[in-house]
């Protein structure tokens, strides 16, 4: 059996249908229980969801041998697996914004709100940028409408809540995506299993 770990919400249940299409269905998964583990022992799965940002964690230490991160997940913390397939879902962008009409001034350290630390800044130091992180867990948009920072740095999809608080996007950091990870030592017990999914998946539901 191959343990999968999904991520809650939307996302997981689009990336759900993708396994279902590569022949990996699971039929009890979609109804309504209180179940937190479903297994297809025909097709060789066991499927659990877990909150988005924790899958690279089930998967990293070996409670699941694949799952779906996104790829801002794998940049923020690194967890130590392999990433197997860009899944072509979950589209979005890491992105700076700031007020609109922002002027970068570069003599000065560069006030930086976001969630994603790491991310902000390797993309800063790469560039030799002063920056102070903000490190912030939610509502990030309003650090520099009330001064808290200059810019943020968060993911970006349609950029409307941006817009609605007089934001805008003045660079994009990286592109992100859904991706299937694999636990390294898993992965070696269970490689035909694991190519084999992946090869179905890249075939049949991937997301151009």
């Amino acid at each position: 059996m191959l343990n999968i770990a999904l991520p809650k919400g939307r996302l997981g249940e689009k990336v759900y249908g993708m396994f279902a299409a590569a022949g990996f269905e699971c039929p009890a998964l979609l109804e309504n229980s209180r179940k937190l583990i479903f297994d297809n022992e025909k097709a060789g799965v066991r499927y659990f969801w877990v909150k988005p940002s924790d899958v690279a964690i089930y998967v990293e230490r070996g409670a699941a041998d694949i799952g779906v991160a996104g790829k801002d997940i794998l940049l923020e913390y690194r967890p130590e697996v392999y990433e197997l397939l860009d899944l072509g879902v979950g589209k979005c962008r890491m992105a700076v914004a700031a007020p609109e009409g922002f002027r970068d001034t570069p003599d000065r350290t560069l006030r930086v709100a976001t969630k994603f630390s790491r991310i902000a800044r390797d993309f800063y130091t790469a560039r030799g940028r002063d920056i102070d992180i903000i490190h912030l867990n939610g509502s990030i948009e309003i650090a520099p409408i009330l001064g808290l920072s200059d810019v943020i740095v968060d993911i970006v999809e349609t950029g409307t809540t941006l817009r609605e608080n007089h934001l805008e996007v003045i660079e994009t950091i990286v592109p992100i995506s859904a991706r299937l990870i694999a636990n390294k030592s898993g992965f070696k017990f269970k490689t035909e299993a694991i190519e084999r999914l992946t090869a179905a998946l890249d075939k049949g539901g991937k997301q151009e």
